[in-house]
């Protein structure tokens, strides 16, 4: 039986009573006067699309139980021995389950049942998660299954997310639309603009996203990049890299309320700058952070409609600027003038984090199958999102490098078609970066869950909301946006970059040696190269991210080095924290042992 049946809490409605989980177990056990047992399909309505139980029915349903305990204990009483069928061993009978009913008992549970990570059974938070199997001997080949007391982690208030919703959630943790490939004009020209949008994808996003396909079916859980390093390189690695991931998460967080602001600032000038511009920063983290708590498939479909109305404008725009088009204009290039540090980080600010999803395998539904099609799609959406508004903007009208900063496409809208197209525009850049605010806290908070899972963060991070959303790691990302949010657009661009270039070469470091110290470890989805073709697969990208950490200005050098600092000190912290008992740590008993392999299960590194 699907255990989501009797899982009330997706729509607010208490838990089991011990009470009735008895009940359910008797009229689970029909054998006993020769009744078929029930279909899976019965027993999960939701498979259907049915609705779960209100308060009403739950309270009948009850009744209706005891009637049943009922009828069958004064049927056993009154055929005797010789009629009833025997009970299957380890099944209560009749008239034990009606003594443990009226005393508010619950049957023994078989040796069988999993402990806790701690070891021990307390109510506060650490009950068993799993299913626990009553055999039920050869019968059809049937099985029954017990309903722990407190429902599992992994589906109270959680709805998995199908394939469409995730292409939208990886294209805005990625790019979101052309909003802010400006830059890339105003650095480089329009020809060195076009072809880094060309080459580069296949340069670094291309790797990126095939390593993230074949490492997120391998460890489909929350804890995403952070569990590949921890496999490979050991929990100190591992926290190194969620640290560092995450700060780069919330830094690049913190530029989309600016983006924002500076979209819309043409149309009501007074969020220029002053109090109103704080407030408004302040109003919309709040807003959007909110929309994060309220649950992620919210945030999923939230993200298919925003990116079809942001990315809809483009194509009308498309259609009007046709006859405007001149292709000469898009082979203007002039060297001397190029400025590389801010053409190759704007490239790698609007064609990075592929990786992000992986924090959220853990809620996708069949990740083995869903993911590597999700990034896929993703990174069609992606190039052709950026490559297509290029088009039109450097074609269409007379080239002036220094007017092309960010929020030019919302000019470049009303040239081309009017005023009207100029608000539309301006409406698109708001919504995608709404878009990506919300999908980036996503994979954030989702991370911090996935750390604390692993007994890496304090328990509390593991934490899930009635909606089933991290509550602690929401409010911890967007507090980091609100402090961060006073940075410039392009130091936010370098400080990001830069960390999360440090995170990338351990993800390639972790990918190779999984690769040569797990060869036969099962992946469902394998990208088509051995150990050498792996590993010059990422000496491109790595010599990239050279290029770019070469070219940081020295501020950024600093605080980001100053970042790195706090977290190799903050580990050891951390678990002397734990040791002293100063903090409550657990891990999540249902998560396989990373580390097992190493001491000869191999299958403990997948399983």
């Amino acid at each position: 039986m699907d255990r989501v049946a009797f899982n009330p809490y997706q729509n607010g409605i208490k838990p089991l009573s011990e009470r009735h989980t008895a009940l359910i177990r008797m009229a689970l056990s029909p054998y006993q006067n020769g009744i078929q047992p029930l279909s899976e399909m019965a027993l999960s309505p939701y498979q259907n699309g049915l609705q779960p139980l209100s308060e009403c029915s739950y309270q009948f349903s009850e009744f209706l139980t005891v009637v049943v305990v009922t009828m069958m204990v004064a049927r056993s009483e009154t055929n005797g021995s010789d009629s009833q069928i025997p009970a299957p061993t380890g099944v209560p009978s009749a008239r034990d389950v009606a003594d443990q009913v009226v005393g508010h008992s619950v049957p023994e549970q078989g040796p069988s049942q999993n402990s806790d990570a701690d070891g021990n059974n307390q109510k506060s938070g650490n009950a068993v998660d799993r299913q626990t199997s009553i055999a039920m001997g050869e019968y059809n080949a049937a099985s029954y299954v017990g309903i722990p007391e407190v429902p599992s982690s992994r589906i109270v208030n959680s709805r998995k997310v199908s394939v469409l919703p995730l292409v939208f959630l990886i294209f805005y943790e990625v790019s979101g639309g052309p909003f802010g490939v400006e830059d890339s004009v105003q650095a480089a020209g329009p020809l060195l603009a076009l072809l880094g949008f060309l080459v580069f994808p296949l340069i670094w996003s291309v790797p990126e996203a095939l390593i993230t396909a074949e490492m997120g079916t391998m460890f489909p859980e929350d804890g995403g990049y952070v569990v590949w390093v921890s496999s490979a390189l050991g929990d100190y690695w591992g926290f190194q890299q969620g640290w560092m991931k995450w700060l780069s998460g919330v830094i690049d967080n913190a530029l989309y309320p600016v983006m924002f602001l500076d979209y819309i600032k043409s149309a009501i000038p007074e969020l220029a700058g002053g109090c109103p511009r704080v407030l408004a920063t302040l109003g919309l983290t709040f807003l959007l952070t909110y929309m994060n708590y309220r649950g992620l498939t919210v945030v999923g479909w939230g993200a298919v409609l925003l990116g079809v109305l942001s990315l809809f404008p483009f194509v009308v725009m498309g259609f009007i600027s046709i006859p405007k088009l001149r292709p000469s204009r898009w082979l203007v290039v002039d060297l001397h003038t190029v400025d590389w540090n801010l053409f190759l980080n704007t490239l790698f600010w609007n064609l990075n984090y592929w990786d992000s999803v992986s924090t959220l395998s853990g809620e996708v539904h069949n990740p083995k199958k869903t993911l590597p099609k999700a990034l896929f799609f993703a990174l069609i959406l992606v190039v052709s999102g950026y490559i297509f508004p290029l088009l039109i903007g450097t074609g269409s009208i007379p080239l002036n490098r220094d007017l092309w900063t960010d929020g030019y496409f919302s000019d470049i809208a009303k040239m081309v078609g009017g005023v009207w197209l100029r608000f539309w525009i301006q409406g698109a850049a708001a919504m995608s970066n709404m878009g990506m605010f919300v999908t980036e806290m996503s994979s954030d908070s989702f991370q911090l869950l996935g750390m604390a899972e692993r007994g890496m963060l304090p328990k509390f991070f593991a934490k899930r909301s009635r909606y089933g959303t991290p509550l602690a790691g929401i409010l911890c990302s967007a507090s980091g946006v609100i402090l961060l949010s006073w940075l410039s657009f392009q130091e936010i661009i370098e400080a990001e970059n830069y960390l999360y270039c440090f995170g990338m070469i351990l993800e390639f470091i972790s990918f190779i040696r999984l690769r040569m110290k797990y060869p036969a470890a099962s992946r469902p989805y394998k990208i088509p190269l051995g150990t050498i073709g792996s590993i010059l697969m990422c000496v491109p990208p790595t010599i990239l991210i050279c290029v770019v950490l070469a070219l940081s200005s020295l501020k950024v050098m600093v605080v980001s080095l100053i970042a790195v600092v706090i977290g190799l000190v903050m580990q050891p912290c951390l678990k002397h924290v734990e040791k002293k008992g100063w903090i409550k740590f657990s891990k999540n008993s249902d998560l396989p042992d990373l580390h097992g392999a190493a001491h000869g299960n191999t299958e403990s590194l997948i399983d």
